[in-house]
């Protein structure tokens, strides 16, 4: 019995050896793992166990082979930036390889890595600095993933490289720099796994080629951002598993053909910013589990089809920017209950807006501006609990703007209200009609611009407490700008250009912590619309584009009658980065400390009564881009400076007194630019300073006037003598002039 017990407890003290040996690491692979950690700055991997099938990372097979090295977000660096191919090629049995959200910088060798891994099924490097170009193929015939997205590869693709993509679901190659075109045979019989194709953010050109039909489990085709060109192949319809077609930025044209109704899984449709053109498909709602729609930006035609309100999943509905029109009216909203954006701005829809809009419960954003629609204010709004983003304005028939204020205040959420050009010619909302306001307390932006509304600035703005944008441009706002708006904590884009202002520019308005203070803007953060907003500082420059609350800061008072002095508590605005006080009355000197604008990047001070010269200081603006001092009575020369001086002339056009380059006329003096001018200290030291010169020379004069003339009048013998040898002086001279006479006239008789 106790020989049996013996042989028990021995059976299983060599298994337990066995089973150890079975998953002990193989030695050259724990080598090359130690060799990797050396070629490795920062930081250490805790690799010291004599087992490496138990460090960090490290999976291995029953066999010891280490299959599994996965490192992802570690921080890993390399010291002498290059990629340890070499060591990574050793481990033959790998499978599965994630060295991704690192800083692993270098070039991948082909050599070494791509043809020794023949099982490899994952390859993850996406998201380091990686460089080169893509070897001719993939390394092996099991890879089922490749992601290398957020390198800096470059190169084109090679058409070999999915030779042996057999068992390929998954490529993605986005945000690096690869050029030239989409390989056409990535989509072949040998790879009908494939479902995940990601080409976004690289330089790819030319058309997308046909084949993908081919792919007939592809659910994801991506190529954002690219310079793709040409109309989408037809056979793209064919492929009826895909779930999402994203190509926005790119240069495709064509219409949009009618078998995208093939498409019956789709639930994304992004062609945004492209050149696409003719009509929407007539059966576009077929696709029922269509989710977003984003065709905004190209130049499509005609009326959205009726059918598009069958796509009751239909989340976000954007079609602005096109040539889009008919009767709005004519569309039934309440079946798309899940709509949660819809965007059709700068179309030709015209009709009323159908109040059906209010059945969809959880919308957030609508813009339905540029158009010619009808639209009014309804008390129904209110029931869009989540509305966060309104733009209804540059269409016809939007009165009272007491009222509509007065209704709108109520949607506790709104981040966004645009109601430009409406309300023509009524008057801004005063105090005593919205003494009970009480509303709009996450407004992040209003725009009541372009509206001719007259009246001051009221004070009930006052309460916007969370407000980083006010446009008020193109009115008929008289009245002084008011100190408390240098009060608003968030505000950071003022835009009042165009009304009839008065006043001096308030010092209060320098004291605003969002333009002050960058700790301030930084504790702000950025929030989302919900829909990309756009602003143009004037009506020749390219609207900008925002996708976050982010602005850049402004402030625009141009074509006013504010007057007075620039305040030099304006150096206070150290984050201002566009001024514009052209086309007012202000006067005396340009301030130096407008030099305090370190990340100025527009200044314009025209049209104004200024005068001095322009301070030597602004050459330190480095961002400066734009300046215009033209039209004032500025003086001296302009600084010298690269950037000043490749200005146009015009900018300092129509200063008299204005000299130096780039104008045409030169500064009578050469001094530097640069160095300041005399003060005014020394100027009157110099004017009261004594002639000693002209004193000496008119003491001199006196001094041998007196010597000369006194004897002869106060002595009577010295003047009887000297009129005597005057007397013979002048006969000796007639005697003498006589006797020369009279030997010419011998000589030449």
């Amino acid at each position: 019995m106790a020989n049996a017990f013996l042989s028990f407890l021995l059976l299983i003290f060599s298994s337990n050896i066995i089973f150890e040996n079975i998953h002990a690491c193989n030695q050259k692979e724990r080598s090359s793992l130690l060799f990797l950690a050396l070629t490795l700055s920062s930081p250490k991997l805790n690799w010291t166990s004599a087992d490496c099938c138990n460090w960090e990372g490290i999976t291995c097979n029953q066999g010891g082979w280490i299959t599994h090295l996965q490192l992802p977000s570690k921080g890993l660096k390399l010291k002498e930036g290059i990629f340890p191919s070499s060591s990574l090629g050793n481990l033959t049995h790998l499978t599965h390889l994630n060295l991704s959200h690192n800083s692993l910088y270098g070039s991948l060798d082909q050599t070494e890595l791509f043809l020794s891994l023949n099982y490899l099924e994952i390859l993850d490097l996406s998201y380091n600095l990686l460089f080169g170009v893509l070897p001719s193929s993939l390394p092996s015939s099991h890879i089922r993933m490749v992601d290398l997205s957020s390198n800096r590869l470059h190169g084109a693709v090679p058409s070999s490289f999915f030779q042996q993509a057999w068992n390929l679901t998954s490529f993605n190659v986005s945000n690096n720099t690869f050029s030239g075109p989409i390989p056409s045979s990535i989509c072949r019989p040998s790879s009908s796994s494939l479902r995940h194709l990601d080409f976004s953010f690289n330089n790819f050109t030319g058309s997308i080629s046909s084949g993908l039909g081919k792919c007939s489990k592809l659910q994801v085709f991506r190529a954002s951002h690219n310079y793709l060109s040409g109309s989408l192949p037809e056979d793209m319809f064919n492929s009826t598993t895909l779930e999402e077609i994203s190509l926005p930025l790119n240069s495709l044209y064509g219409a949009v053909s009618d078998k995208i109704s093939n498409l019956t899984n789709l639930t994304t449709l992004d062609l945004s910013y492209n050149q696409l053109s003719g009509v929407l498909p007539l059966h576009l709602g077929k696709l029922s589990k269509l989710k977003y729609i984003l065709l905004d930006f190209n130049y499509l035609e005609g009326s959205l089809p009726l059918s598009l309100m069958n796509c009751t999943n239909l989340v976000e509905l954007r079609m602005g920017t096109n040539n889009l029109g008919g009767d709005i009216s004519m569309l039934n909203f309440s079946k798309l209950s899940q709509l949660s954006k819809l965007d059709l701005r700068k179309n030709n829809f015209f009709g009323i807006l159908p109040r059906s809009i209010y059945s969809c419960k959880f919308l957030k954003a609508i813009r339905v501006s540029y158009n010619n629609l009808e639209v009014q204010i309804q008390p129904e709004i209110l029931s869009l609990k989540s509305l966060s983003f309104l733009s209804l304005g540059w269409n016809k028939g939007l009165t009272n703007v007491t009222g509509a204020m007065k209704i709108l205040m109520g949607c506790k959420r709104l981040l966004l209200l645009s109601l430009a050009c409406s309300f023509l010619g009524e008057e801004m909302p005063n105090d005593v009609e919205m003494a009970d306001f009480n509303g709009f307390q996450n407004l992040r932006l209003l725009d009541l611009s372009s509206c001719n509304l007259s009246g001051i600035i009221p004070s009930w703005l006052s309460k916007l407490k969370k407000l980083q944008v006010l446009d008020l441009n193109h009115n008929r706002i008289t009245g002084s700008i008011p100190s408390w708006l240098g009060t608003l904590p968030r505000l950071q884009m003022l835009v009042m250009h165009f009304n009839q202002l008065s006043g001096e520019f308030p010092k209060e308005l320098c004291t605003l912590p969002m333009l002050v203070s960058g700790q301030t803007a930084a504790q702000v953060g950025r929030i989302s619309y919900g829909l990309p907003t756009f602003f143009g500082p004037n009506a020749n420059a390219k609207p900008l584009q925002y996708n976050y609350i982010f602005y850049n800061q402004f402030i625009y008072l141009s074509h006013n009658c504010l007057s007075g002095n620039i305040p030099i508590e304006i150096g206070q605005l150290q984050l201002l980065r566009r001024l514009d006080l052209s086309a007012n009355n202000f006067s005396g000197n340009i301030p130096n400390q407008i030099s305090n604008l370190k990340y100025i990047e527009i200044l314009d001070l025209s049209m104004n009564h200024l005068s001095g010269e322009i301070p030597a200081s602004f050459t330190s603006l480095n961002f400066l881009s734009s300046l215009n001092v033209s039209y004032n009575n500025l003086g001296g020369p302009i600084p010298s400076s690269t950037q000043l001086q490749s200005f146009n002339a015009s900018a300092f056009g129509g200063n008299l007194k204005l000299c130096g380059a780039p104008l045409p006329n030169k500064c009578r003096t050469t001094t530097r630019a640069d160095a300041p001018d005399m003060s005014t200290q020394d100027v009157d030291t110099k004017e009261h300073q004594i002639p000693w010169f002209n004193v000496s020379v008119a003491l001199g004069f006196i001094t041998g006037f007196c010597g000369v003339c006194g004897p002869l009048v106060l002595m009577t013998k010295w003047r009887y003598a000297y009129y005597h040898f005057l007397d013979n002086v002048q006969d000796r001279f007639h005697v003498m002039i006589a006797k020369r006479m009279a030997s010419m006239k011998r000589r030449f008789v």
